[in-house]
Formats: structure tokens, sequence, C-alpha cells
């Protein structure tokens, strides 16, 4: 019964929105329901993020044997969408159909990778915390901030029938502590988690009175006994987990390679690590010859590049004016520039932009775009959001960020995050129509990331001389990151390496450094290849068109064209440019 109504819904949903939309992504998003309905089976949280609203209410599943039930389903539902692969014949259609077979094969693998050697650890507050911010976030529509309260209760055991979440997380991790051969969490991870995990509890409470439902019937019954079964989780981390930590970050190698190929890398690691040596090299001498020009416009003696970026870091705007800052002056500026030099389209409507809270830079530390809902979405707009600071870093004053809020550059990050990166292309995906295996299936790193790393530079010749030095160190801090993850990973370089590396080098405060090694090491290994290669791809991608075509590359075509595919995978991507945009143009 439930099987049928949440199919019902699924289709009612996404025939609602699709009445103006091509036959081919009508198809294609019929072809999805299945992996929709297991992702909202299995993680509720994720399908309502996407702008499900009826897995509103509802928490991850938590209970025993989870990860064989969800593989269950994924293999049946991979069976599936094969045979219609089989016997489909529009080859958007099939390009879709491969995507989603093939996100359902990494999910299969990552599952049964992570159980062949990690204690099955969930730091519980955070996962909290995302499910109830995945409602009450400002880009989510006030009807649906209630079922907060209800998905609160069921993660404290309020309801019948439910278990708390945080007595599941203990119970899945105790029942495989006899098996020897399971490597435990990071000890930095835990370690971190332990605060956090109170924090977590706070900003939730925060939250509730934010959307004003913390007086709704059930919530502060529900927060109460949240901050009582948080505090308690966060004892146990300390009696249980801690005990069974690893000290040595690094992963065996077929889990960072599977790592790899989950964010969107179609490399080996040691060839990532050769290219992106060669343009860290390539980046640190465009540095050293633009570095004097900047120095000299603001008559500065010192004239190494590391001295004019820490120069361009003292002029920090105050926190309190951040956000107004962006608002009033960036976003503006960059989107005339965009529209002057025709740089892609934009949206007749203001981009959104926002300060992150405590709680929420405490589960991602660094400016990041909160995407709007992918499906049923009425209007809800993503946001650039800027972290202020890391909440979890050690605490004394060599942990304050200078590296997001200086003027010089503002112009470089709002290309990224906002327009023409993330922000353009989220809305492009959601007003224009893209598949679900474009805008859910496909979302990688490779291909989020790359394009906004490849904004960034599509947008460096119309800024002064202060943002372009900067938009090249952020450039240098990518290719870092691409060698310096998998040296790590593969047990290549210490850490204390690649955080001199880091400070000295690409000019990061200390707590950004901080930050950029733990995401290496435990919070998401592999992830932050992603920028480099998948600009990397998008630039060659860009060469070889402009060489094609001579005369008649038109940048504009040629970015609107990319942006309009949604997520699709570099090579898809590469081909769709070959078979349709090139002769499109030489057709004109």
């Amino acid at each position: 019964m439930r099987l049928i109504t949440t199919l019902t819904l699924l289709s009612v949903t996404l025939l609602a929105s699709a009445h103006a939309t091509p036959e081919w992504v009508n198809k294609s998003n019929a072809n999805a329901l299945g992996l929709l309905q297991a992702l909202g089976t299995f993680s509720p949280e994720m399908a309502s993020s996407y702008g499900l609203s009826q897995y509103d209410t509802l928490v991850s599943d938590l209970n025993p044997n989870v990860s064989e039930r969800s593989r269950a389903a994924l293999t049946k539902i991979k069976t599936e969408l094969e045979a219609k692969l089989a016997i489909e014949t529009d080859a958007r259609v099939k390009q879709d159909l491969q995507i989603m077979i093939d996100a359902t094969t990494l999910r299969i693998e990552g599952s049964l990778l992570h159980e062949k050697h990690f204690l099955p650890y969930e730091s519980a507050g955070k996962a909290i915390f995302s499910g109830e911010f995945g409602l009450l976030n400002d880009q989510v529509a006030v009807s649906r901030h209630a079922a907060a309260v209800t998905r609160l209760q069921r993660y404290t055991g309020q309801l019948p029938g439910t278990t708390a979440l945080t007595e599941l997380a203990k119970a899945r991790f105790e029942e495989k502590l006899s098996d020897p051969s399971l490597q435990g969490p990071f000890l930095a991870e835990v370690q971190q988690d332990i605060p956090d995990t109170l924090r977590f509890a706070s900003g939730i409470r925060k939250l509730f009175i934010k959307q004003h439902i913390d007086q709704a019937p059930g919530a502060q019954a529900a927060l109460a006994a949240l901050d009582v079964q948080l505090k308690d989780y966060a004892d146990w981390i300390k009696r249980v987990v801690l005990a069974h930590s690893r000290s040595n970050f690094v992963q065996p190698e077929e889990v960072y390679a599977h790592d790899l190929k989950q964010v969107g890398l179609s490399i080996p690691p040691r060839e990532l690590i050769s290219k992106a040596q060669l343009a860290y090299s390539e980046i640190r001498n465009e540095l050293d010859v633009l570095a004097p020009l900047v120095a000299a416009s603001h008559g500065w003696s010192e004239t190494s590049y590391q001295d004019v970026i820490h120069h361009l870091k003292r002029d920090q705007l105050a926190p309190e004016q951040t956000e107004a800052f962006y608002k009033n002056e960036v976003i503006p500026h960059i989107e005339a520039l965009i529209r002057k030099n025709h740089v892609a389209t934009l949206p007749d409507r203001p981009m959104a932009m926002r300060v992150a809270s405590e709680a929420e830079s405490a589960v991602q530390p660094a400016p990041h775009m909160q995407p709007p809902p992918l499906l049923n979405n009425h209007g809800e707009q993503g946001a650039f959001v800027l972290p202020l600071g890391n909440p979890s870093a050690k605490g004394d004053a060599s942990d304050k960020y200078d590296d997001f809020t200086f003027k010089a550059g503002a112009l470089t990050l709002t290309a990224h995050e906002g327009r023409p990166g993330h922000e353009l292309q989220f809305a492009r995906m959601v007003e224009g129509g893209v598949s679900l295996a474009r805008s859910i299936f496909a979302f990688n790193s490779v291909n989020v990331e790359g394009w906004a790393l490849y904004s960034e530079a599509e947008m460096v010749p119309y800024e002064p001389l202060d943002g372009q030095l900067i938009a090249l160190q952020l450039r240098l801090l990518r290719a870092v990151r691409a060698f310096a993850d998998p040296m790590l990973n593969l047990g290549l370089m210490t850490k204390e390496h690649a955080h001199d590396i880091l400070i000295n080098d690409v000019c990061l405060s200390e707590g950004f450094a901080r930050e950029e090694v733990d995401r290496f090491t435990f919070r998401m290994p592999g992830q932050a290849t992603s920028y480099f290669y998948g600009y990397t791809r998008l630039m060659q991608l860009q060469a070889s068109t402009r060489i094609t075509l001579g005369s008649k590359f038109d940048r504009l075509a040629f970015n609107d064209f990319l942006v309009n595919q949604g997520l699709l995978p570099p090579d898809l991507l590469a081909s769709a440019v070959q078979t349709e945009f090139i002769p499109q143009q030489l057709a004109r």
C-alpha cells in the first residue's frame, strides 16, 4: 500500500510540473520514478530536499539490515533500468537511462565497500540538523515548515512506533564491534563531532524560533527530548566511539578510488596528480607576473604574490557589513559585467545571498550554494551562503578566517557560488525543464564544481587587477587540492606538508587551511579534486569548439548551451557539443 501511494504521489508531482516540457523529458522522468521511490524509502530527507513534500515528515531508515535492504531495492531498480535501455530508441532518453544506471551502480558499490571496511558510524547530530535545516532554510516554502515538527518527533522517538535516531545509530555501530576487520572512524572527525553534536541541538532550536514553529503542538517536547538525546549521544561518542577510532586517516585504496568515481573523476589518481602539479607551476608563474602590477597600483614595496595577497586580505569587511556589501554592491556589479560582455544569459530576477548560521557553518564551513528544490518548485530560489568562520576549529585567534570577507575576493567568490556559477546552473535546471536524470542523478562534484570554476575563469578578464590576482590564487588552491587530496589519501604526503603548502603557497588563513586538510582526510575525501578536473574538461571543450568553429564561435551561445544541458558528465557533454551545438552553429 505504501509503495503504491508513494509512486502515485510521485507521478502526480512530476506530471504537474512537466506540462510545458519536451516529450523526451517526460519519458525520462517517468523512468526515474522507481529510483526516486527507493531514495524516498531509505533517505526521505534527500527526496524531500528535491522538492517531494510527501517525504517531509519522514526520516532515514537506520533499522537493522538497512544496507542489505537498500542494496536489494537498488539492484532491482537497476535491472529494470537496464531492460528499458535495451529497447529505448531516443538518444537523450538512453543517455539519461545510462546516467541513472551508473548512479545506482555507484551507490551499490559504495555501500558494499563501506560495509567491507568500516564500522557504521553516524554523526547523528549532523544528520538531524541537516534534515531539519532541509525544511526550515529560507529557500523552502513556508507551507512546508510545519512538517519539521513531525520530522523532529520521529527523530526523537516521540511518535508511536518510532525509535530515537540516536539509539538506532548506536545500535548499528555497536552490533559490528565484534568484527576485528572493520576500521573505526577517523579520530579527528570523532573529536570534532563531540562539541558539534551539542551545537546542532542549539541550531535546531534557533531554526524553530526563526520560522515561528517553536510553539507548535509537540515542538517543545521534541526539542527538549533532542537536547537530552544529543547530550547522551555526545557522551556515548566519548565513551564508546573514541576507543574504536583510528589515528591513520588513509583509506584502503579501493575505497578512495570509489570516492573519486563518486565525485565524477574518470582518470587514475596518479594521472590527476601529474596534471595538477603542472598547473600549480604554471599558475604560480602567472601570479609572479601579476603581483608586481597590483603592488604598483597600491604603492606597496613588497611585490611577491604572497605579500600582495596578504596586503589585499587586510581590507576585511566587518561581519555585520558583509551581507549588505554583497547584495548592494558586488552582485549588481557582476551581473552588469556578465550582461555587458555576453558571458551568459541571466534570469530577470535578483540573486539570493545570505550569511550562514553557526550550526550551518559547522556542517559546511566553506562558502556554498544552497540549491532550490529541483522538483515541484513554486518559485523557491537557491542561495549563495557565506560562512564567516569555522565553529568546529580549535577556537584560538589563529582560527579566524580572512579568506572570504575581503573586498578583492568578492567578485570571484560570487562568480563561483552565484552568477554565472552555481546559482545560474541550478536556476536554469529548475526553470528550463531539465530531466531528473540530468538534475538529480547526474549530480556530482565534477559536473557542478567544474562549471563554477569555469565561471570564475570566464569573468577574470573583466575584474580589476586585485580581483584577477585573487582569482589566480583560488585557481592555485584548486590545483593544490587536486594533488594534495590524492597524495594524502594514497599515503604520499603528510598532513603537515599539505598544511604548509596551503599556508605558504596558497596564502590561506590558518582556520581555512585546517578546514581544507580536514576536508581531504575525513570530511569529504576525493571531493576537493573535482573543481580542477571539471574545470580542465570544460576549458578543453571550449578550446576544441573554438578551433572547430573559428569565427563562428559564439561564447554566449556556447555557455548557454552548456548550462542548458543540466549536469551532464564531461564525456556526454562533449558529445552533445559535437553532435548538437557545433552543427547548429555551422548552419548559421
